[in-house]
Parts: structure tokens; sequence; C-alpha cells
């Protein structure tokens, strides 16, 4: 169970922070948007990967 937590620190540590700033900017969970993420992604074949990858693109170009 610790490499589970450990992997999940790595990823939110290292990852594009798409998940918390949206959850921050709609005053919800982190969590609940991640699981968002992966059910849309599940259902829609990839979509809501390729979603989540706009948004990092956005946000990373919002931040320079």
């Amino acid at each position: 169970m610790s490499a589970m937590y450990e992997l999940r620190y790595f990823l939110e540590k290292r990852g594009f922070e798409v998940c918390s700033r949206l959850a921050e900017r709609l005053g919800m969970k982190a969590k609940h948007v991640r699981i968002f993420f992966i059910y849309l992604s599940f259902f829609s074949l990839g979509a809501g990967f390729a979603l989540y990858l706009v948004f990092a693109f956005w946000l990373r170009m919002k931040d320079l």
C-alpha cells in the first residue's frame, strides 16, 4: 500500500496540476475532479484523457 501512496504523491507533485487547479476554481475537492476525468476516459474511449491534455496545455500557456 505504501508504494501506491508514493506513486500518487509523485504524480500529484510532478503532474500538470490540472485537476487541483480546476477543483480550486470550481470549489470542489481535487479527488472528485480526478475521478470525473477517469470515468470520462473510460466511457468515451480516451476523450477524457485528450481533454485533460488540452487543459494541461492551456494552463501551461496561461502560466507563461
